[in-house]
This record gives C-alpha cells, structure tokens and sequence, in this order.
C-alpha cells in the first residue's frame, strides 16, 4: 500500500514519531487507528487527529522517548529476560 504523499500529513506524522521515540509507519499507524475509530478515512481528518495527538503529547509534559528509553533498558537488564528461544 503506497503511503499518504500530503507533505502536512508526513510532518505532523514525523514530528508525532520523534516525539513518542518510534518509526514514522508506527507514528501513522497510530493516526489511522485513532481516525478509524471515529469513523473517519479522509485525508483531513487524519490530518486534524495526527495534530491533536501531537498536541495532546507536547502538552501532557511525559518525556516519552525518554520513558520508551528506559523501559528498553531495563528489560536489557531483567535476568528473566530471553534473548533466544
């Protein structure tokens, strides 16, 4: 499936993903998820929901890269923790 090519949509999307720590197609799957559970699939609705999660993130004050950071870590560090099966 080609990806939306609105340039608004790909920096909201962008800007939400280096936000939250995670990829650009994890970032967008996010937002579609959330407009699909509105009921919506239109371009401007995803627009509007990626700006409102990226809003609601900035203001929420959670340094999210940093908690996904250290989550990493400390399964790293977890002595039950299976690197092979």
């Amino acid at each position: 499936m080609a990806g939306i090519s609105d340039r608004a949509y790909s920096i909201a999307c962008g800007k939400l993903a280096s936000l939250l720590g995670v990829s650009l197609a994890a970032a967008r799957r996010k937002v579609d998820i959330r407009t699909a559970q509105q009921g919506q699939k239109d371009l401007p609705a995803r627009l509007a929901n990626a700006e409102a999660m990226l809003a609601e993130f900035t203001a929420s004050g959670t340094d999210h890269h940093g908690l996904l950071t250290a989550q990493l870590g400390t399964v790293g560090n977890d002595d039950n923790f299976m690197v092979e099966d």
